[in-house]
């Protein structure tokens, strides 16, 4: 048997050998022609994946980066963070820490985020800016974009933040059509490629916002990516081999189609939604709202939870999640996303069934 532990853990997930192969080609400069032909010739593929007319903008950090970064770049009076995971909670601090005025919209864990509560906090005139996490990891909660994103375009005035960490790549998600004004996401989930490379793209309106503001630091600073991009540049040396593996992914996303991709994502999930059911287990999200890139399950059966990730990691070499944060142990997690396939989550299910009768 392999010593290699599969991932299907929510990230990070399985890199292929092909992207591999893409990240080994000899280093080059990154202030030659070589780097520049590199990111320009991705800039109309990414733009089509994040449906906008905007740059698209590599970053060598975490998506927490650009997270923190989007509220240097456009807070100037309150932001409201809206929260129900352990990943959009934690925005709150982070404001705070980079000396914003921030206020929580928490949700419990398990709940979507309720546009009609965003329009009420947004009817005091407080905020000039909401973060919003699209698919919490953490519990599998898929909020909803598009009638979110309505609400704040009724506030001329207040930028949107949305993190599509664990949806990129899974699900659509327009930003132009949505009127967002930061997306971001990383290389990590869906993308199917090592840790440490944001993407994301930013509005006219967010860049008018960033010029205002004189706080903005430098090396999240949305105006020098954009000075930089327009030489198909950086503003700081960026992690070349996983951007080479994001070319070839891109070939690899635009060979099998969007329509495709998404598609996929959506059966895959489904197969592991029905283990859910035939094992008398329950879905941590409520039915609408459940990730199609990933599926928290409810520990209902009261299962050694710990146990069961060993018996699949010991007899299987695949690695689950076994719940996160204060529902670590009540649920457990499992990733269908990147590069999986039918037969591949065949093998994850087989072994989780096989497993869960050794208990």
């Amino acid at each position: 048997m392999s010593d290699h532990i599969r991932l299907y853990i929510p990230g990070p997930i399985e890199v292929s050998p092909s992207s591999f192969e893409a990240m080994s080609t000899p280093m080059i400069g990154h202030r030659g022609k070589e780097f520049q032909e590199l990111y320009g010739g991705m800039q109309e593929r990414l733009q089509t994946l994040f449906e906008t007319k905007q740059p698209v903008f590599l970053s060598t950090s975490s998506a927490w980066g650009i997270m923190e970064g989007s509220l240097r770049n456009l807070v100037a009076k309150k932001v409201l963070c809206c929260g129900n995971g352990a990943f959009s909670d934690k925005w709150v601090d982070v404001a705070q820490r980079c000396g914003k005025q921030a206020e929580g919209l928490m949700f419990e864990w398990g709940q979507p985020v309720d546009p009609e509560a965003v329009r009420e906090k947004l009817n005091s005139g407080e905020f000039d800016a909401v973060t919003l996490v699209h698919n919490e990891t953490s519990t599998g909660v898929t909020s909803p974009l598009a009638e979110i994103a309505a609400v704040v375009r009724e506030f001329e005035d207040v930028m949107l933040i949305v993190d599509t960490v664990s949806s990129f790549s899974a699900v659509p998600t327009p930003v132009d059509a949505l009127g967002i004004d930061v997306m971001l996401t990383g290389s990590q989930k869906a993308l199917a490629l090592p840790p440490g490379l944001a993407l994301f793209t930013v509005s006219d309106a967010a860049f008018a916002r960033a010029e205002t503001l004189n706080d903005r630091g430098y090396y999240f600073d949305f105006l020098e990516f954009k000075k930089n991009q327009e030489k198909n540049m950086t503003p700081s040396t960026p992690c070349i081999h996983t951007i080479n593996g994001l070319s070839a992914k891109l070939d690899d996303i635009f060979n099998e189609g969007l329509g495709n991709r998404y598609a996929r994502h959506e059966r895959l999930n489904g197969l592991v939604a029905d283990w859910v059911t035939n094992n008398g287990f329950e879905f941590f999200a409520p039915e609408g709202f459940r990730s199609k890139s990933l599926t928290c399950i409810k520990n209902n059966r009261e299962i050694d939870v710990p146990r069961f990730s060993q018996l699949i990691r010991k007899n299987h070499s695949i690695a689950i999640n076994g719940g996160y944060g204060k529902i670590k142990g009540l649920t457990f997690r499992v990733s269908n996303m990147g590069n999986e396939t039918d037969e591949t989550m065949g093998e994850v299910l087989a072994a989780m069934d096989d497993s869960l009768a050794k208990l």
